[in-house]
């Protein structure tokens, strides 16, 4: 971040919108590309196929909860390193978390495939749809070290303030998902019909190939995080930047843990009424992701600014940074929430050919989606807070808001009221309502007061 855009509005405008926009793209074709996947399963392997999927996500989210952790804590670390100029240190940050995403990513790899049916069981999967939902998880299982490994190196780009080379390469991810997607599922150019599986097969491929595509197009334009030998030297388990980054990725790790398990606990009310509900809970948590992509995409940019900010020691930048995320959230996310409202029917029909399953979906639709305005100012005031090293009472409050208010509400509202299986949904809104409120009441009365500064020196 350099001076001139540090004293100019206007220019520090033009350079989060310019950082925002891919990272937004990113968001919303990551999503094409798994619409693309679900619309194929679910019109071509029917609805248990989908339902099987949508079983497995919350678990492998909870497992992939430490790599997004480990990424949203390095994020941080380059961003105020590189905000300072200190490029040495920002490359330790970088060789560490990599050596430490390896080991992690073996273990979790080796946990998450051999426990899953258990897991699965206990989560009280419809017989139906069991052992496919094991055979697709293994796949991603026993292949997470790849997928961690991009996640993170994409998120060290970010913290750099370069989000259009993970978008290009996101583009060749996608591009290469849709096109292996067909022939594994159904077994064109004489490769064998593995169904389901193939799904997971063509998102292994495509994250291997695109990682090595990544990692030889940083080292030709001789990018400032290419994986070369100043990189390869910090690649060790080092005790003051490893203590930072946990420091950062524990607690962001707890947040995502928190809200995965808390999934498995909801999936686990939904799919007490049947494969029909846990296929309409999967449909609608696909296309949540677009009414995310601005709060998510925000987040994002505002942690990058603001950690950067902090790095060049300009404090009084971050408090302009962190409006201009809150007003844009509130337009770009209204927008898109208000058009999923007017084109809900349709929308889930593309995914669902079951009229049963649409009902469902549209009322889970109905009764939440609005409330991803409040979701998105509170992940603005958190990212805000986080991108400082200030990580604790966030996640505190986090835990708090899905564990005393989503879980037990979304129980009680769905076994012993009326409202049924919409008691689930209804506690989506409550629950986001409750955090905005608690979150903010902190940074007002708690975080303002502090003095900032950057967590790492030269």
């Amino acid at each position: 971040m350099n001076e001139q855009m540090l004293q100019d509005d206007k220019k520090l405008r033009k350079a989060f919108f310019n950082f925002l926009i891919p990272v937004m793209l990113a968001n919303v074709l990551q999503s094409v590309g798994q619409v693309f996947a679900m619309f194929i399963v679910g019109r071509n392997l029917g609805v248990d196929a989908l339902a099987a999927i949508s079983a497995f996500f919350p678990f492998f989210f909870f497992l992939m909860a430490f790599a997004i952790g480990i990424g949203s804590g390095s994020s941080i670390l380059v961003g105020q390193t590189f905000g300072a100029g200190h490029h040495e240190k920002m490359k330790e940050v970088v060789g560490v978390t990599l050596a430490f995403t390896t080991i992690l990513s073996i273990i979790v790899a080796l946990f998450g495939g051999f426990f899953i049916e258990w897991i699965l069981r206990f989560m009280q999967t419809p017989a139906n749809i069991l052992d496919m939902s094991i055979s697709y998880a293994q796949i991603l299982f026993f292949t997470l070290p790849i997928m961690f490994w991009y996640l993170v190196y994409t998120t060290f780009m970010r913290g750099v303030g370069d989000s259009k080379t993970p978008f290009l390469f996101l583009v060749i991810s996608v591009v290469l998902n849709i096109a292996f997607l067909p022939p594994l599922v159904f077994g064109w150019f004489g490769l064998p019909a593995f169904g389901l599986n193939g799904a997971a097969y063509a998102s292994v491929l495509s994250n291997l190939v695109t990682m090595i595509l990544l990692l030889a197009y940083l080292h030709k334009t001789k990018h400032l995080l290419r994986f070369d030998k100043s990189i390869l030297q910090h690649f060790k388990l080092k005790k003051d930047i490893l203590t930072s980054l946990l420091k950062l990725a524990i607690p962001s790790s707890i947040s995502m843990v928190a809200i995965s398990v808390a999934e498995i606990a909801v999936i686990g009310f939904v799919n007490a009424y049947g494969s029909d509900a846990t296929a309409a809970y999967g449909v609608v948590n696909q296309v949540a992701s677009y009414a995310q992509v601005p709060a998510m995409s925000i987040a994002i940019a505002t942690s990058v600014f603001v950690a950067q900010a902090l790095g060049a020691n300009s404090t009084e930048m971050i408090k302009k940074i962190r409006q201009m995320g809150v007003r844009i959230n509130y337009l770009l996310g209204g927008a898109i929430i208000l058009i999923m409202y007017l084109f809900a029917e349709p929308i889930l029909a593309f995914f669902i050919d079951s009229h049963d399953t649409v009902l469902i979906a549209k009322n889970y639709l109905y009764i939440a989606f609005w409330s991803y305005l409040i979701f998105g100012h509170t992940q603005t005031v958190s990212a805000t807070m986080r991108a400082t090293g200030v990580v604790l009472w966030p996640t505190i409050f986090l835990v708090i808001t899905i564990w005393v208010v989503q879980v037990p509400l979304a129980y009680f509202l769905s076994h012993h009221t009326s409202l049924a299986l919409n008691g689930v949904w209804l506690a989506y809104p409550i629950t986001f309502c409750v955090h905005f409120i608690m979150q903010y009441a902190y940074f007002k009365l708690g975080w303002q007061k502090r003095t900032l500064k950057a967590m790492l020196s030269e």
